[in-house]
């Protein structure tokens, strides 16, 4: 028997490995510090634990509407008023099994064989290979410094061919921790609008901004699909659970394909989430934005201090994408003797993409700052 074609496609990502070799050292008892993988070191908000508890002692735990529970979209639509200002319909509003089946309906909707969607390199890989599940043609388009690793319309153009479906912009980016620069995100939208072209914008990490309002294309256009997620901004990774707003004329295709892949998002990980859209979940929510900003100003002063170079500050998110071109060519080799050294954990460059990857690693400060500077302090003694 043999398998599918497209998985020859879909590479595995190399930042596991470097988990597991993390996981193997933990338990021969050494000490790890995981700056490698994306995931808040916070434990879920309070509130939305309380939620859930109070909803599972009920036991009514049922599927629901494949595009979630009617409260939880409606307020999602006030949480863009209270963000963005902006008035969006709870009716277009998909609540989905986490971010990535946001993106996967998406691309199940939009995308067909041949269809060519443009992406930055780097980028999330998943991106691309959502692309690729849907028999598309994911298109990477080298971005570096001098563009904050983002889209511009002007690359856009330049590279807008016949076959080109549309854009996925990431904003803000994993893994460079950079947004689209003030003011191109609209560009962005009409440049791609004035080719046909449908704009696909993955938002997963927004209100983790630091020095600059949060933005999203809705503010430019109700004929856009924009992700997001709880797992980040709100810190509730492990319950699954995002979101897609799209032009409302799709809604009811997108239900048909929820129905079919996965039912519905889980009913608990729905109810609990509405503990996010209090004054007290925001209260939480801000809190730790702060501290992930105090750790982003902690760690890339230190890193630049040690020889990194990092030419963009990252302005969102919780990842930091620096050069290591001056310790090695091979950023994978650089990651797995680092973290057999000294027992922290990076991610090599080369999940991300092909321009300059064996040249980068992304760091994620996703460990208190106790761990983060005893994490510096063991790379300055390796290195």
């Amino acid at each position: 028997m043999t398998i599918s074609s497209r998985l020859a496609h879909i590479a595995p990502f190399h930042v596991m490995e470097i988990a597991n070799h993390a996981r193997a050292l933990e338990a021969e008892g050494r000490s790890v510090i995981h700056m490698e993988i994306g995931e808040p070191d916070f434990p879920s908000p309070p509130d939305v634990v309380k939620a859930a508890q109070a909803f599972l002692s009920r036991g009514e735990i049922y599927y629901t509407s494949a595009l979630g529970v009617r409260a939880l979209r409606e307020a999602i639509s006030g949480h863009y008023l209270r963000m963005y200002g902006l008035h969006v319909a709870p009716e277009r509003i998909v609540v989905t099994a986490g971010g990535s089946a946001a993106l996967l309906l998406t691309c199940a909707l939009l995308v067909g064989r041949d269809d060519e969607i443009l992406l930055t390199d780097p980028s999330y890989p998943c991106n691309r290979h959502f692309v690729r599940v849907m028999e598309g043609v994911p298109t990477t388009i080298p971005v570096g410094a001098d563009k904050a690793y983002q889209f511009t319309a002007k690359l856009i153009e330049s590279h807008w061919r016949k076959r080109t479906k549309g854009v996925l912009v990431a904003s803000p980016s994993n893994p460079t921790g950079t947004s689209v620069r003030e003011g191109e995100l609209q560009r962005i939208v009409e440049c791609v609008h004035a080719n046909e072209g449908v704009v696909i914008s993955d938002e997963t990490y927004a209100g983790l901004n630091y020095g600059r309002a949060p933005e999203t294309a809705l503010a430019f256009s109700d004929d856009v699909f924009c992700v997001n997620s709880f797992s980040k901004y709100f810190t509730m990774t492990g319950w699954r659970l995002g979101w897609l707003v799209a032009p409302e004329r799709y809604v009811r295709s997108l239900e048909t394909l929820a129905q079919n892949l996965y039912i519905s998002p889980a009913a608990l990980s729905q109810h609990a989430a509405l503990a996010c859209f209090t004054d007290a979940g925001y209260t939480v929510a801000e809190s730790r934005r702060e501290e992930f900003q105090r750790r982003r100003d902690y760690i890339v002063e230190a890193l630049r201090g040690l020889g990194f170079e990092i030419p963009v500050l990252p302005d969102s998110g919780f990842f930091v994408y620096a050069d290591v071109s001056q310790f090695t060519n091979d950023s994978e080799r650089f990651c797995l003797d680092l973290l057999a050294r000294t027992g922290v954990g990076f991610a090599p460059g080369i999940d991300f993409g092909t321009h300059r990857a064996r040249e980068h690693v992304r760091i994620a400060y996703v460990s208190s700052m106790e761990k983060l500077k005893l994490g510096v302090e063991r790379i300055a003694q390796a290195l």
